[in-house]
């Protein structure tokens, strides 16, 4: 990274956290005023719920792209690199680009940081800057997801033709609410008037609000379950096979390379949101089958049980709350035959981290304790203590530097393989994505032999990803 990159990344690093927060629009929409409201030049998909967020709107962008739509993209947090939050056409910017776009909204910024009691945090300006982009791109389309929440969020300066509301649960207690009805009260805030809302299925409590919410400002509701859905599912190597129900027609031999139930629920709130996008545009009666296979069949998303290695194959997951984790548990469940597991762990300490453990414990032969380079994280050895509560003292190891716990990882469960190699442990071919013609086993399919999963939160996952890129 150039030295500009640098500072700008130090610059942004200097201003409040994205985890102090202070419940006011009032210095964002400033800014944007200064700006001359660039969140105004193109249509917002908006997206907010408890997980999965980052994962759908990586979904949206392909399929809007497919339409012969310009995208930009903004998401939080970065699993590597502060260029990942702000992307156009589907790519991240550029570090030369992202150096552009900071100095221009730099100016601005000290504005409002000097005429107020508080100045602008690192996501009210790196929102903006995202705002600016799109704009100077220019894009037809923005894919914005809230950082926290949703009514006070910095994004919400942006009125959404497509709100997206993905699964909530609880996270960011401090903040929300301890219980989903709670929660959805502020992410509900991202639904205005005229607004077309993709709703992901809910616990009863955090349904009734958004609904209740909905009716009040006279937007349109589609709900996952009814309007729109995942038809079937079939698990096989290197992702599944999918028939999702649109909300203008049923689309089948969708190829997703993602694992788990969780993500081709994401698909099909993807889907919806894109068609009422395009039915916002003229666009009724359904999109073009083989543009949706295409699109999904180039998604990813860096950090979603990813697999970063193999002999042995090492996954990478950003789980960082129990409803997050419980979903990475049933996939790797569904779509991998492990023996042993090993799981290195490191949690920010202001998460559910008992709730965490208990949901990876039923997978995990062993699980390291370790940690990041934040100072949220909590130590290894207090992560170790919750843990043997947990799994049982036998179970438990400490590695306090994360180099060390991969290395000790990847000793274990290269220990654990008659072969040293990890296999595969099941049936099913994909071809490129389109038109796919497979064969599927509706039992587990995937790696075999011993395996590694690292996770606990973003920061882990992006620091782990470093650490094993190219091993």
């Amino acid at each position: 990274m150039s030295d500009a990159y640098l500072k700008v990344e130090q610059q942004l690093l200097a201003r409040w956290p994205e985890t102090k927060l202070d419940p006011s629009l009032d210095r964002i929409a400033a800014l944007c005023d200064l700006l001359g409201e660039p969140q105004r030049a193109y249509p917002v998909v908006h997206l907010t719920g408890t997980n999965g967020k980052t994962s759908t709107s990586r979904m949206i962008d392909p399929l809007l792209r497919g339409l012969g739509l310009r995208t930009g993209r903004s998401t939080s947090p970065h699993v590597q690199s502060m260029t990942e939050r702000i992307s156009v056409d589907g790519s991240p910017l550029t570090p030369e680009r992202f150096v552009e776009v900071y100095d221009e909204v730099a100016p601005y910024a000290d504005i409002i940081d000097r005429s107020g009691g508080y100045p602008l945090s690192f996501f009210e300006f790196i929102t903006a800057m995202g705002f600016a982009a799109f704009a100077d791109a220019p894009v037809d389309a923005g894919i914005i997801e809230v950082g926290m929440g949703g009514t006070w969020d910095a994004t919400n300066v942006a009125d959404a033709s497509v709100a997206v509301i993905t699964p909530i649960g609880v996270d960011h207690a401090q903040y929300l609410g301890d219980s989903p009805g709670d929660i959805a009260v502020e992410k509900a805030g991202i639904i205005k008037e005229g607004t077309f809302a993709v709703l992901a299925q809910q616990p009863l409590d955090a349904a009734k609000v958004l609904l209740h919410h909905a009716a009040e400002v006279g937007a349109t509701v589609a709900r996952e379950g009814l309007e729109f859905g995942v038809a079937d599912r079939r698990p096989g190597m290197g992702g599944q096979l999918l028939t999702l129900q649109g909300l203008g027609a049923t689309y089948d031999e969708i190829f997703l390379p993602l694992y788990g139930a969780h993500q081709a629920q994401n698909a099909a709130c993807a889907l919806a949101a894109v068609e009422a996008f395009a039915g916002g545009k003229g666009l009724d009666g359904g999109l073009d089958v083989d543009v949706v296979r295409q699109a999904f069949a180039e998604v990813t998303s860096p950090g979603r049980l990813e697999v970063v290695r193999r002999s042995p194959t090492v996954l990478i997951d950003a789980a960082h709350n129990p409803h997050g984790a419980r979903a990475t548990a049933e996939a790797i469940q569904e779509a991998f035959t492990f023996s042993p597991l090993i799981g290195v762990c490191a949690v920010m300490a202001d998460k559910d981290v008992e709730g965490l453990l208990d949901a990876f414990e039923p997978i995990l032969s062993t699980i390291i304790c370790t940690q990041n380079s934040t100072p949220r994280c909590l130590p290894a050895e207090e992560l170790a203590e919750l843990a043997q509560g947990i799994f049982g003292g036998d179970r438990v190891e400490v590695a306090p530097r994360l180099d060390d716990a991969l290395d000790r990882a990847i000793g274990l469960a290269d220990a654990g393989q008659p072969d040293g190699s990890a296999g595969f442990g099941g049936l099913g071919d994909f071809d490129d994505g389109a038109g796919v013609s497979l064969d599927f086993a509706h039992s587990s399919v995937g790696f075999g032999g011993g395996g590694v999963l690292v996770t606990g939160s973003v920061v882990t996952a992006g620091e782990a990803r470093i650490l094993l890129d190219g091993t």
